[in-house]
């Protein structure tokens, strides 16, 4: 059975150009707890505080829709939690909160050489800034192909966000396969004419792409 319910042959390699992967949940293991924690430290608020002020009160959705530059991101952060907290300080907390996820690193040097590998991540234009710092291991594979949701103002689920992607990186939607480990994420994908993949772990990622003669 392929993605979405539908039936039929196994997708040859020829009919997929681009993989889009997801960042955080797919790639990486992403614990915001530890995020949270670190930036209580250096604020010197309560974890509590500090989730309230990023999170439960939108501000980081804003910045991943493109609200705002990442100059203005940084600074409505750091007001936000009522500490002028520096770029070098931002990058580590993040730092911290982020983990590769072996088993999938290791089906990307194993993917088909004719098809190209991607990234769609719903996160700000500071992330994009610093992606090769945050995610080297990605960087290194992924290269300018380092998309987020800010650079196109609009987050995923919206059919939108993966439309704008493609456009920027020059691939047709019927030609692509987006994995996300959020059913909603998957279904925004393939209401913009992208075929989605759940992503429910390591080991049946690999056994979708090689039935679908993706990896080498």
């Amino acid at each position: 059975m392929l993605p979405g319910g539908q039936t039929g042959a196994v997708t040859h390699v020829t009919e997929i150009s681009l993989i889009l992967f997801d960042l955080n949940g797919v790639l990486y293991r992403y614990d915001r707890d530890a995020r949270i924690a670190r930036l209580a430290s250096i604020s010197r608020r309560s974890p509590a505080e500090v989730k309230n002020a990023i999170w439960d009160s939108g501000f980081e959705d804003s910045g991943d829709a493109g609200v705002l530059d990442a100059a203005a991101y940084l600074c409505g952060f750091g007001a936000c939690i009522g500490y002028d907290v520096s770029e070098a300080e931002w990058v580590a907390a993040q730092l911290v909160a982020v983990t590769p996820i072996p088993g999938t690193m290791a089906l990307l040097p194993r993917i088909h050489p004719a098809v190209r590998c991607a990234v769609l991540t719903n996160n700000n234009l500071l992330v994009l800034r610093h992606f090769s710092t945050l995610y080297p291991e990605v960087a290194a594979l992924v290269g300018d192909r380092a998309c987020v949701s800010a650079e196109f103002s609009v987050r995923k689920p919206d059919p939108d966000a993966y439309r704008r992607c493609l456009s920027r990186l020059g691939a047709a939607a019927a030609a692509t396969l987006f994995i996300d480990d959020s059913a909603a994420n998957v279904a925004g994908a393939r209401e913009a004419g992208v075929q989605g993949l759940d992503y429910t772990g390591s080991e049946a990622l690999a056994a979708e792409l090689g039935q679908r003669g993706l990896l080498v």
